[in-house]
């Protein structure tokens, strides 16, 4: 009985709010200015390819502070997924946007391709 009048206090009120987009990605903007490029580069480029596949739901492309790896020559990259299993994305900067999201989002289908790995794995 925390409250003045003897009552204990009430919990306080989560609300939820529907999210208006299926797919979120988070860019490191450290990373983004150490390999030169603009702010809002790649997240633009991301954002404009994922846009252009056939997705189900709007994607949502967020720069974020520094993401922890700091990579010399790479761009830091996290999505929910990969979040999940505790990873972060090291992508080529000079990676098309096309490689990036196939990288990102790996398509295991039945008519899925395996393409060439453009993220890089810390070790020698």
């Amino acid at each position: 009985m925390d409250s003045k009048d003897g009552t204990a206090p009430r919990p306080a009120r989560i609300r939820m709010a529907r999210a208006g987009f299926s797919e979120l990605v988070l860019v490191c903007t450290k990373c983004v200015k150490r390999q030169g490029l603009k702010k809002g580069a790649l997240r633009s480029r991301i954002k404009r390819e994922l846009k252009g596949r056939a997705m189900p739901g709007k994607p949502r492309v967020v720069e974020v502070g520094c993401l922890g790896p700091c990579p010399k020559r790479a761009l830091a990259v996290a999505t929910a997924d990969s979040l999940a299993k505790q990873r972060i994305h090291l992508l080529d900067p000079a990676a098309t946007p096309a490689q990036a999201v196939d990288a990102l989002f790996p398509d295991f289908g039945p008519k899925g391709s395996l393409t060439g790995d453009l993220t890089r794995t810390r070790g020698p």
